[in-house]
């Protein structure tokens, strides 16, 4: 094995070290999350360490094998992103300046 393969491999394992150790502190985060929106974007993040592990995993192996699942899962992970994001701007959305009329005011 020459220099710069060595060198390759090193770094590649220390590129999934880093990922698994993100990987178990968002597991922390999520289970953690003071609020539902902490653990949306724990999540998000999550996808992206998956993709990140399965990116590293394909230049270990040095296949392309893993590209297409790494695009679905960016996908995903965008998608859901917005949904969660379209859910809590519908629920969080502010009451009118007005506040609520009453019946008298109608007439």
């Amino acid at each position: 094995m020459s220099v710069p393969e060595t060198v390759d491999r090193v770094l590649i394992s220390a590129a999934v070290v880093l990922v698994v150790v993100a990987g178990a502190l968002l597991l922390f985060r999520i289970s953690r999350g003071p609020s539902m929106l902490d653990r949306a974007i724990g999540l998000d993040v999550f996808a992206a360490v998956m993709i990140a592990g399965l990116g590293a995993k394909s230049a270990f192996a040095r296949d392309s094998f893993y590209f297409p699942i790494m695009l679905v899962l960016a996908f995903l992970g965008f998608t859901g992103s917005v949904g969660i994001a379209r859910f809590i701007a519908v629920r969080d959305k502010p009451l009118s300046r007005r506040g609520p009329r009453r019946k008298e005011e109608r007439k």
